[in-house]
């Protein structure tokens, strides 16, 4: 079998290597401070959750004094219940979902309601209440509650106005069977519109102007730590690979932190996706404007994704049972966890980015440091010391080192991603 050898370019120049000193000690601190932070944002939401249930609760009551009040439920009768209804359905937790909902309850209703009028008025001058009427009547629940449906079931409509399209069917379909006369039915959907409208205006009002919670902050937080979490993890791998086996024997079986930091990043599309959607529909606020560029918070975290992968894969490389002798593996120790640092030190840089909003010289800082880690990886495989991969330890050196220039690769295209969404973001300098 052949050596295989990779090439290294003239004039590149080496990686210089941080210091890796106290490289025990700070694992231990990382923990400490991340275990922190973790039941510190536990508190934190459980507060939200608690403020989110008050505010529903105040909505309720100042609905409910529709039915309570006697000159109020003298003008709006027993329609009272539609506002009762509408806060109970369309308060969500963000206030980007509360308006919104809202919104589409409301476009839904307008149209379903309009268009059932006008096919029930249709009927009724075209052929009274006979049974002619009722094959219009049915007719039209029919052609209207398919399109209604398969329009709904449209990939673009689906993803922003699903609830608009079934309030339409149901709407309509109340409307157009209810066998009232069409000035009954036109007064009953003013009324009901009206009743709908002020529990909307209610959820609105408490939902933007009383501690809101933005899904934008959410989303953005969400991305920025999704950063930390992996370079937490890369480190965490690195340092359970090169330690010795005496120091493995000697701790306790613990669960690595670093597979389930992957799993939660890999785990994050839909929700990503629903905070997006529900970033676009929120008002001005904060930091955030309008157009703000949601969908490329989508792709950098798409590509978030991508990395967790690929440290997963290192994870499953380091615990299978072929692994290279300590020997061979304290070898390439030191260019290997300079690296490594070297990677989390550059995603923790995109995370402060990210999370600060202002743009620092990655493409004059981050992509040449980038350029020489593939050196110094190239430069371990090509070493004479490794020979033809003719054994265990040849392979699964090559395996962890190709790992880990497919990270650096990854990190690069992070750099050129979070440079763009910086530009489109309008992020500022340091």
């Amino acid at each position: 079998m052949g050596s295989t050898v990779i090439s290294i370019p003239d004039g590149e120049l080496s990686l210089p290597l941080p210091s890796i000193k106290k490289e025990k000690e700070r694992p231990n601190k990382l923990s400490i401070i991340f275990s922190c932070l973790g039941e510190l944002q536990k508190s934190r939401q459980k507060m939200r959750k608690l403020i989110h249930s008050v505010k529903v609760g105040i909505a309720l009551v100042l609905v409910s004094l529709l039915y309570l009040l006697d000159p109020l439920y003298e003008r709006v009768g027993e329609n009272a219940m539609w506002a009762i209804m509408t806060v109970v359905v369309i308060f969500e937790f963000f206030a980007g979902a509360t308006l919104s909902k809202g919104i589409n309850r409301g476009l839904g209703t307008i149209l379903g309601g309009a268009l059932g009028c006008s096919a029930a008025t249709l009927a009724q001058e075209a052929t009274g209440m006979g049974e002619a009427s009722t094959i219009i009547i049915g007719s039209s629940v029919f052609v209207i509650g398919a399109a209604g449906t398969y329009t709904r079931l449209q990939p673009s409509i689906k993803k922003r106005y699903d609830y608009a399209a079934m309030i339409f069917i149901l709407t309509f379909n109340l409307v157009i069977v209810s066998g009232l006369r069409a000035e009954e039915v036109l007064e009953l959907a003013r009324d009901r519109l009206s009743t709908i409208g002020m529990g909307f205006a209610v959820c609105i009002i408490i939902s933007l102007l009383v501690f809101p919670t933005w899904a934008s902050d959410d989303l953005h937080d969400s991305l920025s730590s999704k950063f930390q979490a992996l370079a937490k993890a890369i480190e965490e791998c690195l340092e359970d690979y090169f330690r010795l086996n005496s120091e493995k024997d000697n701790q306790p079986g613990q669960p690595s932190s670093s597979s389930g930091s992957c799993k939660s990043v890999l785990h994050s599309k839909s929700k990503d996706e629903s905070l997006a959607n529900f970033a676009k529909w929120e008002p001005w606020h904060g930091k955030f404007g309008l157009y703000y560029p949601w969908d490329k918070y989508l792709q950098v975290g798409e590509q978030l994704r991508d990395l967790a992968t690929i440290v997963l894969s290192l994870k499953a490389c380091l615990q299978s049972p072929r692994q290279p002798s300590s020997s061979v593996r304290q070898s390439i120790k030191e260019p290997s966890k300079a690296v490594g640092l070297s990677l989390a030190l550059t995603l923790r840089e995109l995370g402060e980015s990210v999370e600060k909003m202002r743009r620092s010289q990655q493409e004059a800082v981050i992509m040449p440091k980038l350029k020489s880690m593939r050196v110094e990886l190239n430069s371990i495989i090509s070493s004479s010391k490794f020979g033809p991969l003719e054994n265990v330890n040849e392979l699964a050196i090559s395996s962890f080192v190709f790992l880990l220039m497919e990270i650096v690769e990854k990190v690069e295209e992070l750099v050129k991603e979070v440079e763009e969404l910086g530009e489109l973001a309008d992020f500022g300098t340091k």
